[in-house]
């Protein structure tokens, strides 16, 4: 009897994260504040249908959620693109991996002083996100609006310090991604992610460049490395790349904000 009350307890314990008491399944997701928890909780009222109960906890902080994951205070989080999460995986040691795309978020330039890419002067100071990964993306952006060139095959590890032409001279200034968007009011341009600019009420369509579909810097679901198969957040994945969510997205965001699926 003592053998068979370990076996079940155990199997309970194992269970326990999937197994809520009423019945349903539940998945604790972990993302940022603004579209990104919007259009999860239309998924998690989709999937709520189908005995998924969706448990949402939004952060402000980049570097939380996946520790948070790590930790097993999440079981899935959806806020961060492909070269982030090597990034953090590469730095912190996580054993954690992508299990499906899920929206572009485009990073667009914006300005309250210029009205055009041309208008940008010479010496004009120039934000960009502090971290790693989306500051190698706003480079990118500032290149391919032909403000500035790389150096050849640096890609996703770009830097300040890997500008091999800046004709404008511009000064770039490496902040934290919430601050980008106060940043405006001081600096003469800022590369924004789109889900800061819409919670700054900025209008993505006022960016004087903007990312396009064609983009790779597109969203992932990412799990621990053990639950890569686990059948409740291969299901949940499902119910959020349908079409009902993909109307909803491209209606609510008004094209903003782009599927991959």
């Amino acid at each position: 009897m003592t053998r068979k009350f370990a076996f079940a307890a155990a199997a309970l314990a194992a269970l326990s994260a999937f197994s809520p008491a009423w019945g349903n399944e539940v998945v604790r997701i972990g993302t940022t504040a603004g579209p990104y928890a919007e259009i999860l909780r239309y998924a998690g009222d989709l999937a709520a249908k189908q005995g998924i109960e969706l448990k949402i906890t939004e952060f402000t902080d980049y570097t939380v959620p996946n520790a948070a994951l790590a930790q097993d205070d999440l079981d899935i989080n959806n806020f961060q693109h492909q070269p982030y999460l090597d990034n953090q995986v590469a730095q912190r040691g996580y054993d954690i991996v992508s299990i499906a795309k899920s929206i572009i978020v485009p990073i667009g330039i914006y300005s309250n002083k210029v009205k055009t890419i041309a208008d940008i002067k010479d010496g004009a100071t120039a934000a960009i996100p502090n971290d790693p990964s989306n500051g190698a993306r706003a480079l990118q952006l500032f290149e391919k609006a032909g403000l500035i060139k790389l150096k050849p095959g640096i890609g996703i590890k770009a830097t300040p310090a890997d500008i091999a032409e800046n004709p404008k001279k511009l000064k770039f200034v490496e902040l934290d991604a919430a601050q980008l968007p106060r940043s405006l009011n001081d600096l003469d341009v800022s590369a924004v992610n789109l889900n800061y600019a819409l919670s700054a009420g900025l209008d993505p369509k006022s960016a004087l460049v903007l990312e396009g579909a064609d983009t790779h810097w597109n969203l992932v679901f990412a799990v621990r490395a053990k639950n890569k198969d686990n059948p409740t957040l291969k299901k949940f994945v499902e119910i959020y790349r349908s079409p009902e969510v993909k109307a909803f997205t491209e209606k609510r965001f008004n094209g903003s904000i782009l599927t991959t699926w």
